[in-house]
């Protein structure tokens, strides 16, 4: 699998929800680091700890989430997404930007940030 590709299964995956939690995990080495500024914890580490991170996420989902991928580059074992999140729920369109850091063709490190905030 590409690195392009392993990018479009994590947002597949991300946008099924908790449903789609082990195909979620299977992106992700076993050592992982996940950063986001969505909980203010600091960076989960390891499977059981972005497992959990994402769980809790799951508890209080957005309603009717769309959540498109704007941009997809690809550098050596880095990769770089773009995105835009919309739902009732926001008062508008987030964007935010991915960077993955691949080893062995899982998620070695992932960090989300917000690019864009609604007014």
């Amino acid at each position: 699998m590409s690195d392009s590709q392993l990018v479009d299964k994590y947002f597949s995956a991300m946008r099924r929800g908790s449903a789609a939690e082990e195909d979620l995990m299977s992106l992700f080495a076993d050592g992982a680091v996940y950063v986001e500024p969505f909980s203010g914890l600091a960076p989960a580490v390891g499977l059981d700890e972005i497992r959990d991170r994402f769980r809790s996420g799951w508890e209080q989902p957005l309603p009717d989430m769309e959540l498109d991928v704007l941009e997809v580059e690809v550098d050596g074992d880095r990769s770089r997404s773009t995105w835009e999140c919309r739902s009732p729920a926001l008062p508008g369109p987030v964007r935010g930007e991915d960077h993955y850091e691949i080893t062995g063709g899982r998620i070695s490190r992932l960090e989300v940030r917000i690019l864009e905030t609604p007014v």
